[in-house]
């Protein structure tokens, strides 16, 4: 898009929401920044200038608009379909990696110098990764001073800035306001989205807001595949909202998720997120977006595959699917395996024993989720302290407590900023996991836009249902680079009714040998 500022400029005029996040606008008579959409009265073209990121057009002097909020836009959905360092980069830096370890840690994480990676960030950004993660400082401590009654250093360090001076000194630059402005001018009243108190001492800390998405969103599929697998005391879903507890950098969390509209009729998801410690907000909500893959592009999608002469029908009838992500990598391993020959209830009953022998308690039980699932050496004592806790088939924990001691070693790891090809060659060489494990741990932990399920029931089902006959990895190659999603629209192919469900089959990990695992289907993870 920044390439051909002509489009640019017309997406912008056409005040068009779809390019929300792929690209900023910032007009040189006013010195701000706003999102293409922005209600405002477009400039004329000889004042407009595009950048690829808020970040790069902070560095560039413009300030932030106040009336369509860039810095609160859905992120661009490039870095879920790249799998390349940059992308790799971005998302790491969301999930905060950048404010806990510092531009080296996240360049020590993916295995580049610091200097190789800010040059590379750079080019494709206009802003390195520490520039990137100040915008989303910003960002979060703009949230911490609408929605809570924090006090500003407090908000300052939660934010993730190592001093008070930095703090005020940013909000000045991004906002051209101070702290004590942007509270004043909060918008409570006008959203309906304001917090309570957050109180220290070890009382969780909650803060409520909504998370922008890119129209159409079909959240119903999404909550009610989540729903159908929660585990009693970790997860549950009730009355349209889904709940949970989550492991967060600094302390643990539980987050409540439920599809709504805003004053404008537009769709959004209502967090409400209770926190142990503040300083987590942009990691929570990080998983939150990759969980709902709020970030996707659904209009690319829809075009790409609308049109298959064997899908398209199936795409037509639920513009806006996605793909269910995950809010742990180790946490969804574990899932798949347990997944493997049993049904959805009896995967359930499995990840309930490991929460009861392995998982650790909430300090504060939120309602109904009192459990946080057990991290890879909770899960990995557990084993080898009492290796018939769980109930299950000798190789099923094996595989398990294989899985653990490569996590625990650092032979595994599953995060966003994991390489989705080295990922899968690291778990098929994990006993008892194979090609379909890799695929589907790629396809929601990793949001790898074009991971294939080619031995799953559900799909092989699917397709024959539709007519098609030989090779499903062959049938699908028209598909890429969009095959996960293909594959979230074939699980719907036997749901009842025009409103089928997203609830799809899905095949084991953990059988007694990697051929099995490729070769036998389950339904459960």
């Amino acid at each position: 898009m920044i390439d051909d500022p002509d489009r640019c400029y017309e997406a912008a005029r056409a005040k068009d929401p779809r390019f929300d996040g792929w690209f900023i606008v910032a007009v040189t008579s006013t010195g701000i920044y706003c999102r293409p959409s922005c209600p405002a009265r477009t400039p004329s073209r000889e004042h407009t200038r595009f950048y690829p990121s808020a970040a790069a057009a902070q560095l560039a002097g413009y300030r932030a608009c106040r009336r369509c909020r860039p810095d609160a836009a859905p992120g661009s959905p490039e870095w879920n379909v790249r799998a390349d360092v940059v992308a790799r980069a971005i998302r790491l830096v969301r999930d905060g990696v950048v404010d806990r370890e510092g531009v080296a840690g996240l360049a020590r994480r993916l295995g580049y110098g610091v200097r190789q990676l800010n040059r590379l960030v750079t080019a494709e950004l206009g802003a390195g990764p520490l520039a990137i993660a100040r915008a989303q400082r910003s960002q979060t401590a703009r949230v911490l001073l609408e929605r809570t009654d924090l006090a500003a250093a407090d908000v300052a360090f939660a934010a993730g800035f190592s001093s008070v001076r930095q703090f005020n000194d940013t909000i000045r630059e991004v906002f051209a306001d101070t702290p004590s402005g942007l509270r004043a001018r909060a918008p409570r009243a006008r959203d309906g989205a304001a917090a309570g108190s957050a109180h220290a001492g070890g009382t969780p800390q909650r803060v409520r807001l909504r998370l922008p998405v890119r129209e159409p969103f079909g959240a119903a599929p999404l909550l009610e595949f989540l729903g159908a697998r929660a585990i009693p005391g970790v997860e549950e879903y009730t009355d349209g909202t889904y709940r949970r507890s989550l492991h967060l950098p600094h302390g643990p969390g539980v987050v409540a998720l439920a599809a709504v509209a805003d004053d404008r009729g537009r769709s959004v998801v209502a967090a409400d997120i209770s926190l142990a410690d503040l300083r987590d907000l942009t990691s929570a909500v990080s998983r939150c977006r990759q969980l709902l893959d709020l970030d996707a592009d659904p209009v690319a999608i829809h075009e790409a595959l609308a049109g298959d002469p064997l899908i398209g029908e199936l795409v037509r009838a639920r513009p806006g699917l996605r793909v269910v992500g995950a809010v742990d990598g180790f946490e969804l391993a574990v899932r798949a395996i347990l997944g493997q020959q049993v049904s959805v209830a009896g995967a359930r009953t499995g990840a309930r024993r490991i929460v009861d022998a392995a998982g650790g308690a909430l300090a504060a039980a939120d309602g109904a989720i009192r459990d946080l699932f057990p991290t890879p050496a909770e899960l990995l004592a557990s084993v080898e302290r009492e290796p018939g806790a769980f109930a299950m088939p000798a190789p099923r924990r094996i595989a398990l407590a294989s899985l653990a001691r490569a996590a625990v070693d650092g032979d595994l790891v599953i995060d966003p900023g994991s390489d989705p090809v080295a990922l899968r060659v690291a778990l098929r060489a994990l006993p008892g996991v194979g090609a379909w494990t890799a695929e589907y741990v790629a396809m929601r932990a990793l949001r790898d836009p074009d991971a294939f399920l080619a031995t799953d029931l559900g799909v092989t089902s699917a397709l024959r249902s539709l007519g098609a006959t030989g090779d499903p990895a062959a049938i699908a190659r028209p598909w890429r680079p969009w095959r996960s999603y293909a594959t979230a629209y074939l699980w719907t192919a036997h749901a009842p009714g025009p409103a089928r469900r997203a609830a799809g089959t899905t095949s084991g990990a953990a059988g007694r040998s990697r051929a099995r695992d490729t070769t036998r289907r389950g339904r459960a993870a």
